[in-house]
């Protein structure tokens, strides 16, 4: 299966899509993002007691497990209720959305969206696209959140 059949058939998302997913992105003002709630950190119970078990979350299913049952003094857990508002979700506390980068031509969506989102460099770009890319966002006046990754170990080099 070549790419443009993939595409053509959704399994890969283009830019565009990247970017209309999220629905309307509204400008989020500072003082909405002051008071966005935070919620505890959610971990596989008893993770502390033994290393074996590890941290990440894990609905607890035994019939006698006191954190299921939700008893007082027992850890929190994921529901609902901790949901971000809409218009808050996914938003940085600079009131941006991130939006990831893969490419410098990606880069050119973000021209006419500046305001709302902040480009990030995906985590798998080599350092020295990743220069290309921090350049030309400079250019375009975007702002890139990872813009110094992977760019340290070779000036120390």
């Amino acid at each position: 299966a070549c790419a443009s059949d993939l595409l053509s058939e959704g399994y890969i998302q283009t830019a565009t899509e990247k970017m209309s997913k999220g629905g309307p992105n509204k400008r989020v003002s500072k003082r909405a993002l002051a008071h966005k709630k935070t919620h505890p950190v959610f971990k596989k119970y008893h993770c502390w007691r033994h290393i074996r078990v590890k941290e990440s979350w894990r609905k607890p299913r035994g019939i006698d497990s006191n954190m299921r049952r939700q008893f007082k003094g027992a850890p929190a857990m994921v529901k609902v209720g901790y949901k971000q508002q809409l218009s808050l979700r996914h938003v940085h506390p600079n009131g941006k959305k991130h939006f990831v980068i893969t490419n410098v031509k990606e880069l050119e969506m973000l021209m006419m969206n500046n305001l709302k989102y902040a480009a990030v460099v995906a985590k798998g770009v080599s350092a020295r696209k990743r220069k290309d890319i921090v350049t030309r966002a400079k250019e375009l006046k975007i702002q890139v959140m990872n813009a110094s990754a992977k760019l340290r170990a070779e000036e120390n080099e």
